[in-house]
This record gives C-alpha cells, sequence and structure tokens, in this order.
C-alpha cells in the first residue's frame, strides 16, 4: 500500500456521521484543523462543526484536532467551546504526536482514524502510524463550490 493512499474520502466532515464512524469501529477521531474543519481564516468554530461534534461524542466518539499549527493559545481557544483536546505543532507526517495520542486515550491504531485535507501531511502520518487515513476535500475549495 503506498503512503498516499486514502482509506476514504469526503467532501466535508459533515459528511462523515456517526453512523459511518460506529460501523467502522472508530473510539478515535484526530482531525486537522486548517481546512479541514475549519477555513484558516475561522476565528470561532461553525454552527456545524459545532453540531457535528456534539453528535459524534453522543456516539462515544472521541475527537482531538491534531494540526501542524504552533499557534497554541489560538488553537486552545477554538477547541475550547467544542470541548476537544489539541495537539500543535505535530510535525506532519511525523507519526510521533499521532503515536502519543493514541496511547493517551488508550485506543488501538485499529480504533483511529486520522482526518485531514492534505496528501503530504494527514493522509501520510496516518499511514506511517498504522491507522486509517479519510481524506476530505480541502474546505477553501469547498466553500467556492457551495
Amino acid at each position: 500500500m503506498s503512503l498516499l493512499t486514502a482509506d476514504k474520502k469526503f467532501k466535508r466532515f459533515e459528511d462523515i456521521s456517526p453512523e459511518i464512524l460506529k460501523k467502522a469501529g472508530v473510539k478515535l477521531l484526530l482531525c486537522d484543523l486548517d481546512n479541514t474543519i475549519r477555513l484558516h481564516s475561522e476565528k470561532a468554530p461553525s454552527c456545524a462543526l459545532v453540531e457535528w461534534v456534539r453528535k459524534c461524542k453522543k456516539a462515544n466518539v472521541e475527537i482531538v484536532v491534531v494540526s501542524n499549527n504552533g499557534r497554541k493559545k489560538m488553537m486552545q481557544r477554538f477547541c475550547k467551546p467544542l470541548d476537544i483536546s489539541c495537539v500543535w505543532w505535530a510535525l506532519k507526517p511525523s507519526k510521533r504526536k499521532i503515536i502519543a495520542t493514541i496511547k493517551k486515550y488508550k485506543v488501538k491504531p485499529e480504533e483511529t482514524v486520522m482526518v485531514g485535507d492534505k496528501w503530504s501531511t494527514d493522509v501520510i502520518a496516518a499511514n506511517l502510524a498504522g491507522i486509517r487515513a479519510w481524506k476530505l476535500d480541502h474546505r477553501r475549495n469547498l466553500k467556492k463550490s457551495l
């Protein structure tokens, strides 16, 4: 299998329903931040993101933002209203912080999925860490087509 192979592809995070997560046996969902679950320019979570996180949590799926963004305080402010944790400066495609997060949440790699918009960081990092990679369309491109 190629490091650039995604297990699934979706247009947007909203297309990943709790039913899909349950069927896939996902307990930990690692999400890229910029242009995956938010536009880079968004300061606060969108209503759609708040609702999606609520539904995922109700389905017993833990969500953690894993981003290469190095702005720790900004990421914490963004994630706080969602009541989710964040890992900043992840240095993807390095697998180190992904593996540390999986261990922290005491789940198996097969119960974990990385969701992101970039082949070169998110998909490769997931494959190197031995977890599933779900590729989304870049949020900025999606916004233009809506």
